[in-house]
C-alpha cells in the first residue's frame, strides 16, 4: 500500500509505502480486504512534538491511527486548567469517536513524543466503518482500551500522589516513545499532570535524588524504567496488562476464526 507522505503542511514528492509490518496495533489487526477499503484515503503525517491535533470545540475532520510517537488526551476546564485523562500510541487512534456522528470534540489532544501516523477523513472513515465488521472490531478495541485508562486514570487522580502520578505519566509516554530520553518540559508536565509548574520541579528533584530520572535538560528528561516503576503507583502496570489483554483475546479470536471446522 503507497501512501502520501506530509510533513509541514505540505507533500513530500516521494510516495511512502506502508510496511509489512503495521506499526498501529489498531490497523494491524484488520483482514487485507477491510484495509484496502481505508487504503485509498489513507495518508501518512509527521506527528510534531506539541502539535495539536485535535482541539475541543472542533469538529473531527480526521480519525488518526499513530505508528509511533505519544499522544496524550487533554481535559480543557473552563479556568483554563488542564488534566491529561489518556495517553494513545500505536495501539489506538484519535478521533475515532466521529463514527457516532457529527459532533465537535470534547477533548484536547497534544503530541507530546513526536512520531508518524496514518491519517484519513473522518466521513470516509465513518463510510468503511458501516461496511466492515472488521473495522467496527478494531473501534470496539480502541474503546475498550480508552475506557481501562479513563476509569483507572479518575481513580488513580482521585487516590494517588502527585509523585506516583507523575512516574505513571511518564512510564506511559515512555512505553509508546520506546525511548528512555523523553522531549518533555516541565510546562508539558504540568498540563499533563493539572498541577502548578513549582510542584512539578519539586517533584522532579525528588526523582533526580531517587536516580528514576537520569538527568534532566531544557526540554529533554532522561529516565531509568526500572527505578521509575518503583516510583509509580500500580495503576500503569495495570493499564498495561489490562490493554495487552484486549489485544491477546482479540487476536485469539481472529486466530479461531481462521481455523478449518
Amino acid at each position: 500500500m503507497t501512501l502520501e507522505m506530509r510533513c509541514g503542511g505540505s507533500f513530500e514528492e516521494a510516495a511512502v509505502t506502508l510496511p509489512a509490518e503495521i506499526g498501529n496495533r489498531l490497523l494491524a489487526t484488520l483482514p487485507a480486504a477491510d484495509l484496502e477499503l481505508l487504503a485509498p484515503e489513507l495518508e501518512m503525517v509527521a506527528l510534531d512534538r506539541d502539535a495539536v491535533v485535535s482541539q475541543a470545540g472542533d469538529q473531527t475532520e480526521h480519525v488518526l491511527f499513530p505508528h509511533s510517537g505519544a499522544i496524550s488526551v487533554m481535559i480543557d476546564m473552563a479556568n483554563g486548567q488542564t488534566v491529561a485523562s489518556a495517553a494513545i500510541g500505536r495501539e489506538g487512534a484519535v478521533g475515532t469517536l466521529s463514527v457516532l456522528g457529527p459532533s465537535p470534540s470534547a477533548v484536547t489532544a497534544v503530541v507530546r513524543a513526536a512520531g508518524i501516523a496514518s491519517r484519513i477523513p473522518s466521513s470516509r472513515f465513518h463510510a468503511a466503518f458501516s461496511r466492515s465488521p472488521a473495522i467496527r472490531h478494531a473501534v470496539q478495541i480502541h474503546f475498550k482500551a480508552m475506557l481501562i485508562q479513563l476509569q483507572i486514570g479518575g481513580a488513580c487522580n482521585a487516590l494517588h500522589p502527585a509523585q506516583a502520578r507523575m512516574a505513571r505519566w511518564l512510564l506511559h509516554l515512555r512505553d509508546r516513545a520506546d525511548h528512555d530520553v523523553l522531549a518533555l518540559t516541565q510546562e508539558a508536565l504540568s498540563q499533563i499532570l493539572g498541577v502548578r509548574r513549582t510542584t512539578v520541579t519539586l517533584l522532579m528533584r525528588n526523582l533526580r535524588a531517587s536516580g528514576a530520572i537520569r538527568s534532566e535538560r531544557r526540554g529533554e528528561i532522561e529516565i531509568d524504567p526500572l527505578r521509575l516503576a518503583a516510583v509509580a503507583c500500580e495503576c500503569h502496570d495495570t493499564m498495561r496488562l489490562e490493554i495487552e489483554g484486549i489485544f491477546s483475546m482479540n487476536a485469539a479470536r481472529s486466530r479461531a476464526l481462521v481455523l478449518p471446522t
